[in-house]
């Protein structure tokens, strides 16, 4: 088929356009981070991908127009290349040899001679770079052969730019949509790309040192130097040589622009007009909800604005006589140059528009009305742009937020309204890139325009519509397959049966046009087949470009109708593939109008991206929306190119710590609400403890008796439970908005179950739980207020009850988050009846028992606490100098239950052990002075008969003092062990007496644990144990053994010469706790002849008899009390009987004991 001197089928149009585009990203993103590189010392490792060398530039093309448009050019890596290319991320990134001192004076006569080279003259400067030129060529040939590409690559642009001239090829946005488009960004993209390279301030420095190292290794300059030496010099000012370079293109490059009219101006309207249009509103009229959104121009509709304000700016700066000459061109430049006052280079580079534009226009003559255009656009830009786009941003949250919610409750709306969801998103998206380039590049008139504490919202009204989209895909698809079968073929079908001139070619490819679609049938959604219309997209481009020629047989410009058709019809096959992220297609189309990676920039933004998350958790009112920050995070990788493979792991690693940084700050705001919560909660359960009664309860008695309960004007204290009171419904207290702003970051760490960063995956809820793991740990042992300093600490009843109001706090999470907080207790909890925590810190457990040993009964010992059997509990004696604490309210019944219950059976356990770990050094001491009084023992053992005999054995005795009083200490710390109770108490009644001893103590074991009293102790068995020497031989034990019962028996009369012990019948005790001499006697006995394998009954028989002894030779005593000891010593004792007692020691002493002893109460008491 002929079409002249030039074929459009051969020139492959949309081919080259859809590569170079492709290849163009591919290149800026390879020499922004050679920029980065250089100039603000980032760094990144990249493997070497080169472009396909210009001779074989056609026949590639020619392969690929058979294949899918968006495969790339590779060619293998040259042998001369094996280096590596930094870029994106360290300082020491920067190529050595450009701050090398030696190499200093080299490069600056390098760069002052380019693109010259002078290599024999100047011996002495580039010495250096003779030794090191090896070197040079491995490590700078990526960065030289990169500028080598780019050189190719505008080559290649230009050659098809001359092309497209040649072709006289026909541009309207509106008719041939994709032509247009990709050849505006085939314009903006090769700008760009020079803009950049102009910027790299050592460009000439290293591509001048790897060529003078390439003439020293090889003796010949590298063949591509020349050329691109002299591209470096061209585009010293890149924007005055193109616009010379783009005389020639000005009547096609005018034409695509001007085409912008019916589009750039309704996209750039007033936040005002887009509210009196009811723009993005599905409810504003009921009757056509159900109508499909039309449009002549459906793919316009959601073109960004940023991309057609560079468009506008670039294009009609290359060719700016159409300024002169075309009044739609001239408003269109207006309206751009007062929308913005920067624009988006690539990813967070810039280009000042008006300052550009006036350096370029200022010199050319006859220009100075265009100058004095471009000043008073920058006034305009800088006094309204601000207030314009922020007021577009309020409409847009309003507009999205109506828009996302009437969706997700009839999400079959998404089918007829697709095109809605699409301008949504790519109206935010244009918004949010616009404040983000103006905020930190722009000198504001008015801050408060440039600086939005609700973007938040509106980006997570933007991921709410994609997970709706991506939810919903197949109700979608259903519609779109019916609307392509069921529509569009048939009116397709009609408009091309009514062509006038229809060439085969054309009439082919539109009948497999209609022949798709009308093979299309809801059973494949139904079976879940991807559907792939990338080839009948690839068609239609191609058919843009056949038709869009000079002297073509079917001119699109004479049937815009169809056109217009057929960008319906793409849009329609865009809505197949949303679900197939796979597709490359797919996912450069989600990509590039907005549905998924549409704020990829805010990556390169990190600074204003944190500050925007920062703002959006300070504000209570927006933290509902805080997970729109970490959701942006799995789109960041969508940045990378092909051409920059390695880049992947710096903004992979970049994405991984700020989704995590994001979800634990989180995380912890809402922890510390929670931690808020509970104070407030303690504060108010601490008002209901029974020592706050106490006042009330006075001021009713006084009232009663009609007293003067004090002065008057007193205020009357408030009682519990007024907090709750309200008058007024608009009262709101501060837990109300602790509670309010708790349920709104609730709300947003509840969004999502996870979320996939990187093949990553995080979980929100669980950052949540561990936080309030740790807190929870800190705050149980920050509310026993343990001060080491005063030894103070919290009474166990009161933080059980700190503690139960803490996770009743905690419990009402579950109505905000699903998280299990059963498992935070049970691992908080469990850890606290530890020693140590799993951080190694201090549990309840260590502080407790701490400070009941080392506090409470270490005043015992000393004498200022007595335990008072009668009331189970320890008490304050009177002493001079009065205890900071009392000592029943932390150790009588109630108390010791809320500490067993705080610190549970195993640390119960643990403070047990250390208990008995205390008695066990006690028994060592009693050991020492057993074996200091060895040979008296022996002698009184075997002369208890003897009563002179033993008075004179008695007086050789030493410390029989230290003896009863470490005795008594055993009894106090026997008498007053808690545990927990339960029932196994059969088992351990029923252990015949001849068991062996292995089992009955595993049985013991078991009941001690249980919380049951045992006639022999396990743990104390256990303690004492381990205290046997190895110098000592067992029978020698035993004997010390036998005599620690003598001397106890021996020495027990000198109690009776104390005042203290005095036995008092109200506490059922004595003063100094000689009533516990009897515990700590037969839990002794019973622990020490466990462990020697001796008889306890026997050797308690012969303690008693001992006593006994040397009680009767003190008959004439006044004090009947000591007496009463013996009685109680059988009471305690399992393996002692009344009867025993009564054949040692008469009853009748006894009764004369307990008489005494009423006698004295009733007098004492008179």
């Amino acid at each position: 088929m002929s079409r002249g001197a030039l074929q459009p089928s051969q020139q492959k149009l949309a081919e080259k356009l859809t590569i170079l585009n492709d290849r163009g990203i591919g290149m800026l993103t390879r020499i922004y981070n050679i920029k980065k590189d250089m100039n603000q010392h980032n760094t990144l490792t990249l493997s070497y991908i080169h472009l396909v060398p210009k001779a074989n530039f056609k026949d590639k093309f020619g392969r690929f127009a058979q294949l899918f448009t968006f495969l790339k050019f590779q060619s293998p890596l040259p042998p001369r290349c094996p280096f590596q290319f930094h870029a994106c991320g360290d300082p020491k990134a920067k190529p050595s040899y450009l701050v090398d001192k030696n190499l200093e004076s080299a490069v600056k006569f390098i760069v002052r001679k380019f693109p010259a080279i002078e290599t024999r003259n100047n011996n002495q400067q580039l010495a250096q770079l003779q030794k090191e030129k090896s070197e040079i060529l491995k490590n700078l040939a990526l960065y030289y052969f990169t500028f080598v590409d780019v050189m190719e690559f505008k080559d290649h642009v230009c050659e098809l730019l001359n092309t497209v001239d040649a072709c006289q090829v026909f541009f309207d946005i509106t008719v041939n949509f994709d032509l247009t488009r990709n050849y505006l960004d085939l314009v903006v993209t090769y700008t760009t790309l020079m803009l950049l390279l102009s910027r790299i301030e050592e460009r000439k420095a290293i591509i001048g040192l790897y060529n003078y190292a390439h003439e020293m290794t090889h003796g010949s300059s590298d063949r591509e130097y020349p050329r691109l030496g002299q591209m470096i010099v061209d585009y010293e000012n890149p924007l005055k040589k193109m616009m010379e370079e783009f005389v020639p293109h000005g009547k096609a490059l005018s034409d695509a622009l001007v085409s912008l009219q019916m589009v750039y101006p309704r996209r750039n309207l007033s936040a005002d007009q887009w509210r009196n249009a009811q723009l993005l509103s599905l409810i504003s009229a009921p009757s056509t909800m159900l109508n499909p959104a039309q449009s002549d121009t459906m793919p316009c509709e959601y073109l960004s604005l940023d991309t057609m304000e560079k468009w506008i700016v670039f294009g009609f700066i290359l060719c700016h006589a159409a300024l002169n000459s075309d009044p739609a061109a001239l408003s269109l430049w207006k309206l751009a140059l007062q929308s913005s006052s920067c624009l988006c280079l690539f990813r967070d580079e810039v280009f000042h528009i008006h300052k550009a534009a006036e350096d370029l226009f200022v010199n050319i003559r006859g220009y100075n009305k265009r100058v004095n255009d471009i000043r008073e656009c920058k006034e305009s830009a800088l006094s309204h742009a601000g207030s314009m786009h922020r007021e577009r941003r309020k409409f847009l949250r309003s507009a999205l937020k109506e828009l996302a919610t009437v969706l997700a409750d009839q999400p079959g709306l998404l089918g007829p309204k697709a095109l809605f969801v699409f301008m949504a998103l790519s109206f935010a998206r244009d918004e949010i890139i616009w404040l983000l380039r103006h905020a930190d590049n722009i000198q504001k008139k008015s801050t408060d325009d440039f600086i939005d504490k609700h973007i938040a919202e509106l980006i997570f009204y933007m991921e709410e519509l994609r997970a709706h989209v991506r939810k919903y895909g197949p109700v979608m698809q259903r519609y779109y397959v019916q609307y392509l079968s069921g529509f569009d073929a048939v009116v397709l079908n009609e408009l091309v049966q009514n062509l006038s001139v229809c060439p085969e070619d054309e009439s082919i490819i539109m009948s497999s046009f209609v022949n798709t679609m009308t093979s299309l049938s809801v059973k494949q959604v139904e079976d879940g087949e991807v559907f792939d219309f990338r080839g009948m997209r690839l068609d239609w481009f191609r058919l843009q470009a056949y038709t869009s020629v000079s002297k073509a047989s079917l001119g699109l410009a004479d049937h815009r109708e169809l056109g217009k058709m057929m960008n319906t019809i793409i849009f329609h096959t865009k809505m197949e593939v949303l679900l197939n992220a796979s597709l490359a297609d797919g996912r450069r189309h989600i990509t590039s109008e907005g549905l998924s990676n549409c704020l990829l920039c805010l990556f390169f933004y990190s600074r204003a991206f944190e500050k925007m998350f920062q703002q959006c958790l300070e504000l209570p009112s927006q933290s509902r929306y805080s997970i729109s920050f970490p959701l942006l995070c799995t789109h960041f990788m969508s940045c990378t190119h092909e051409l920059c493979p390695e880049e992947r792991h710096h903004i992979g690693d970049r994405s991984l710590s700020l989704c995590n940084m994001f979800l634990d700050e989180m995380a912890k705001q809402a922890r510390n609400l929670i931690t808020d919560i509970c104070t407030e909660q303690c504060t108010l359960s601490d008002q209901l403890l029974p020592k706050h009664c106490a006042k009330t309860i006075s001021q009713a008695v006084n009232k009663k008796s009609k007293k003067q309960t004090g002065k008057k004007g007193e205020p009357e204290r408030e009682k519990p439970g007024v907090e709750s009171m309200r008058k007024n419904r608009l009262l709101v207290t501060n837990l109300d908005k602790l509670h309010t702003a708790l349920s709104e970051l609730c709300f947003s760490i509840n969004y999502v179950p996870n979320m996939m960063v990187w093949e990553h995956t995080f979980t929100p809820r669980e950052y949540l739980t561990s936080h309030l793991e740790i807190r929870f740990t800190k705050s149980i042992v920050g509310m026993t207020m343990y001060n080491q300093a005063t030894q103070e600490i919290a009474k166990p009843s009161e933080l059980l009850t700190s503690v139960r109001a803490y996770m009743t706090v905690l419990q009402s999470i579950e109505n905000y988050v699903q998280i299990d907080i059963t498992r935070v207790f049970n691992n908080v909890l469990l850890q606290q009846t530890q020693h140590l925590d799993s951080h190694g810190e201090p549990t309840i457990t260590s502080l407790y028992t701490n400070w009941y040993l080392e506090t409470l009964l270490r005043q015992v010992s000393n004498g200022h606490i007595a335990y008072f059997p009668a009331m189970k509990a320890f008490v304050n004696l009177p002493t001079e100098n009065e205890l900071t604490f009392n000592a029943e309210e932390y150790s009588d019944i109630s108390e010791m239950r809320s500490l067993s219950e705080l610190l549970g059976p195993y640390g119960m356990k643990f403070l047990s052990e250390s208990l008995m770990w205390h008695i066990s050094s006690q028994v060592a001491e009693l050991k020492k002075l057993v074996v200091d009084n060895v040979e008296v023992l022996t002698q009184m053992r075997t002369s208890f008969d003897k009563p002179e005999h033993m008075a004179a054995l008695f007086k050789r005795l030493t410390s029989v003092d230290s003896v009863l009083k470490r005795m008594t200490i055993i009894g106090v710390l026997s008498c007053h062990i808690p545990f927990l109770v339960s029932s196994v108490e059969d088992f351990k009644d029923h252990i015949p007496r001849e068991t062996d001893m292995k089992v009955a103590m595993n049985v013991y074991e078991l009941s001690s644990a249980a919380g049951l009293p045992c006639e022999i102790d396990p743990a104390l068995v256990v303690a004492l144990s381990s205290q046997k020497s190895e110098n000592i031989s067992p029978e020698e034990e035993y004997k010390i053994a036998c005599l620690l019962m003598v001397f106890v028996a021996v020495s027990m009369p000198t109690l009776a010469s104390n005042v203290m012990s005095q036995y008092s019948p109200a506490i059922e005790g004595h003063c100094n706790n000689i009533h516990c001499l009897a515990k700590a006697i037969n839990q002794i006995a019973a622990a020490l002849f466990t462990i020697h394998k001796g008889s306890i009954e026997d050797r308690l028989k012969e303690f008693l008899a001992l006593a006994s002894s040397s009680l009767l030779k003190i008959g004439q005593e006044t004090d009947k009390t000591t007496t009463r000891n013996r009685e109680s010593i059988v009471q305690e004792s399992p393996f002692l009987t009344m009867d025993l007692l009564e054949s040692c020691f008469p009853y009748v002493l006894l009764r004369n004991a307990y008489h005494a002893v009423y006698k004295q109460s009733v007098s004492s008491s008179a």
